[in-house]
């Protein structure tokens, strides 16, 4: 659909929702918009972000706020509005300090990157303790720490009831406790 000229029947239909104007309007003026701010040295994102800012407020002015004087002049509104986006985009700008590129990025101390790694070798260590332990306090560390099995199963298998099994998971606690201090752990597991 080709328009000739913006006149108050095009700025009527582009108002009512016609979306052949629609589509005509910010095919036209995206690329008008695009031009005029990339010459003004803009980053492509910035360019994006103040021609949709303008093509909004441009069909809000239309949509809700009683429209334009002047339909004749309708590409001089739509410049209009764009200047004024671009200004507060640069007041915007100066206010909060633009960043230097150049500049070196702080260093983000929320992330443990040896994290990992520490795991990795507690981990390694654990299983080298577990290994070293009788079979019996082994198998019940593993049932219930690393397997989380239900207490009360547990007792069946080991056929022992639930006061008789504190006695051996304290016991096969303690001996993990001591071969992993002696191993070098370091820390108290609890």
């Amino acid at each position: 659909m080709k328009f000739q000229s913006f006149d108050a029947n095009y700025v009527q239909r582009l108002t009512d929702g016609d979306s052949g104007v629609e589509n005509h309007f910010v095919s036209y003026f995206s690329n008008m918009l695009a031009l005029k701010l990339r010459a003004r040295l803009l980053t492509p994102g910035q360019v994006e972000d103040i021609r949709q800012e303008t093509l909004l407020r441009v069909l809000d002015t239309l949509r809700n706020k009683g429209g334009v004087e002047h339909p004749e002049r309708f590409g001089a509104f739509v410049n209009s509005v764009s200047n004024n986006v671009l200004h507060e985009f640069r007041r915007s700008q100066r206010r909060h300090g633009q960043i230097d590129e150049r500049q070196e990025e702080p260093e983000d101390t929320s992330v443990d990157l040896d994290a990992p790694l520490v795991d990795f070798d507690t981990k390694k260590r654990v299983r080298r303790v577990l290994g070293e332990l009788p079979e019996k306090d082994r198998s019940l560390l593993v049932a219930i720490y690393l397997k989380e099995m239900d207490k009360e199963e547990i007792c069946r298998r080991q056929h022992v009831d639930s006061d008789y099994l504190r006695v051996l998971l304290h016991r096969a606690k303690s001996r993990f406790r001591k071969a992993y201090l002696n191993d070098g752990g370091g820390i108290n597991p609890d």
